[in-house]
Order: structure tokens, then C-alpha cells, then sequence
């Protein structure tokens, strides 16, 4: 089994940059609580993404769009106590900063300060370029998001695939150069076709983060509870499954109801034990209270 190195150093901005220029790799994941977060920092990966994507996966919601800041706060929070090297991104939750330059960068500072994230997310080209460009200038670093949104996905027909007609791969690439203009560090770009995404890269001098679009960007991205297999929701064309952990959680749940059940749990070696001269002292000791002679559990 590979695990990272034991000194492995915190990544930064300036890794990846560097990971792009060599042709590295950079592999990310998303991560919502304490435990995810030590499972991706012991896998070595580069990022951790505090998605908001944890709305169905953690929360219960039926889609990103009614998480709470707060919320997204409190699993950010989580993930910093479990993570010491890979570069931590927060999700910015949908309607925390569309209004204005002004609610963007407030939102985005308690995403630093409150939940110690090294940078933040927000999706769509458009006026999301000018908020991009507001947080940047201060001084919070943005990553990108093209293609797929999930926040807006009602207004883009659904979760589908986006830039499958000439038209619309078109606007797909003017706002991942927007976004690199504007100054984020980093693009993800999701679910679009392969053919758009080789279009694109020689155009970009960011790293982009692919997820469902195709192996030619800079690093790879997948929700947590999607690649091992912990969510039983509808799972996209792209998410490949490396582990089947919900089918082996439901197994151990079963089999420790089963022995509950026909008290085969606990045995003898799941208990604790009292030394003889304490259990006599007990014994003596109800004797006392009770005025009759003790007839519970306990015996020498």
C-alpha cells in the first residue's frame, strides 16, 4: 500500500504552478469532516476541496443549492483539524457572493479566517469574473469553475454535460480566460467534452483541474464519497469507483446487529473488570444499604 511520504512538504500555490510547468499531475479531492480529510492527507493527495457538493453527500440536501455558508463553515472547519499538507479550498455556497464585490470578499475572508482555508471557489464565467478578480485584488486566492456548475445547473438545462454545440464551447473558453485574466490561480473544468478541453489548454497558463473533461488537464478532481463509493446517489459518467465502502460499511453494521441480536455481543473480552477484594467490598457495601444479601451480576 503507497502512502505519501512522511515529510512530505505543504503544497502551495507555487507547487502547483510548478506541477503545471513539469507536467506533473496534480491530483484533488473533495473532503468534508475530520476523517476524510486525515484519509486524504495520509493518500498524499496535492488539494482538498471543501465542496459544497457535501450538501448531498454529508447534508441530506437534494442538490448545492440550499447549503448555508454556516454550514459549509463548520465542514471547512473539520477538515483544516485533519489536514496539514495539501492546499485547502472552500466552496463558496450559491447566493454568498453574486450580489456584490463586497459580500464575495466578506464571505471569502471568513472561508480564511474563521475555517484557516488557503483559498476559495466560486463558479460560472460572467459576472462571477468580476468577483474573481475583487477577491484577488484582495488578496484571497481564487480557483475557477467552467462548464458544469452545479449551483446554476437549473439555468443550464440540468446536470449535463456544456460545451457540446460550437456556440456554447465558445463561451465555455471565453470564460475560462476571463477567470485566468481576473487572476485565479487555478480553473476547474467540468463536464465538458474532451475535444473542448484540448482546445483549451494551450490557451491556459493556470493549471485546470479536470473533472469529466477528458485527460489532457493539468490534474483530476473527484468527490470523496463518489470514488470510494460511500454515496448511494446518482453517480455521473465520469466518477470511477475505486472502493466499495458503503457495501462494507452495510456489512459490519449488519453483522454487529445480527450478533446484538442473538447476544453473541458483548463477550467476556469486551468487558471491563474489578478486583476481587472490590467486588467483595461491594458486595459488603449494598449488604448494608439494602439489609439483604446482594444477588446482581457481580462475583468473586
Amino acid at each position: 500500500m503507497s502512502h505519501r511520504p512522511t515529510q512530505r512538504p505543504a503544497i502551495s500555490l507555487t507547487t502547483l504552478a510548478e506541477r503545471k510547468a513539469l507536467g506533473e499531475p496534480i491530483v484533488m479531492v473533495t473532503a468534508y469532516d475530520f476523517p476524510s480529510a486525515q484519509v486524504a492527507e495520509e493518500a498524499g493527495v496535492d488539494v482538498v476541496l471543501v465542496g459544497d457538493s457535501g450538501a448531498m453527500t454529508v447534508l441530506g440536501y437534494a442538490s448545492t443549492v440550499p447549503v448555508k455558508t454556516e454550514e459549509l463553515l463548520m465542514l471547512s472547519q473539520a477538515v483544516r483539524r485533519g489536514l496539514k499538507t495539501p492546499l485547502m479550498v472552500g466552496d463558496m455556497p450559491f447566493g454568498s457572493y453574486e450580489a456584490s464585490n463586497e459580500e464575495a470578499i466578506r464571505t471569502a475572508q471568513r472561508f480564511i479566517k474563521e475555517a484557516g482555508c488557503d483559498a476559495v471557489k466560486i463558479e460560472r464565467g460572467g459576472t462571477s469574473v468580476e468577483r474573481a478578480a475583487a477577491l484577488v485584488g484582495a488578496g484571497i486566492p481564487v480557483m475557477g469553475h467552467v462548464g458544469l456548475t452545479p449551483q446554476t445547473a437549473t439555468a443550464l438545462g440540468g446536470y449535463r454535460s456544456q460545451g457540446r454545440t460550437a456556440e456554447r464551447a465558445l463561451q465555455v473558453l471565453h470564460d475560462a480566460l476571463a477567470l485566468q485574466e481576473a487572476g485565479c490561480f487555478a480553473i476547474v473544468f467540468e463536464a465538458i467534452p474532451t475535444a473542448l478541453t484540448e482546445a483549451i489548454m494551450p490557451r491556459m497558463e493556470i493549471p485546470v483541474i479536470g473533472i469529466g473533461a477528458g485527460p489532457a488537464t493539468d490534474g483530476q478532481v473527484l468527490v470523496f464519497h463518489d470514488l470510494l463509493g460511500i454515496y448511494d446517489g446518482h453517480a455521473a459518467r465520469f466518477v470511477k469507483r475505486y472502493a466499495s465502502v458503503r457495501d462494507e460499511m452495510i456489512k459490519g453494521m449488519s453483522a454487529y446487529a445480527d450478533e446484538v441480536r442473538a447476544r453473541r455481543y458483548p463477550e467476556e473480552e469486551h468487558g471491563y473488570t474489578m478486583a476481587p477484594d472490590e467486588i467483595a467490598r461491594l458486595h459488603e457495601l449494598l449488604r448494608e444499604q439494602t439489609g439483604e444479601p446482594f444477588t446482581g451480576g457481580l462475583t468473586l
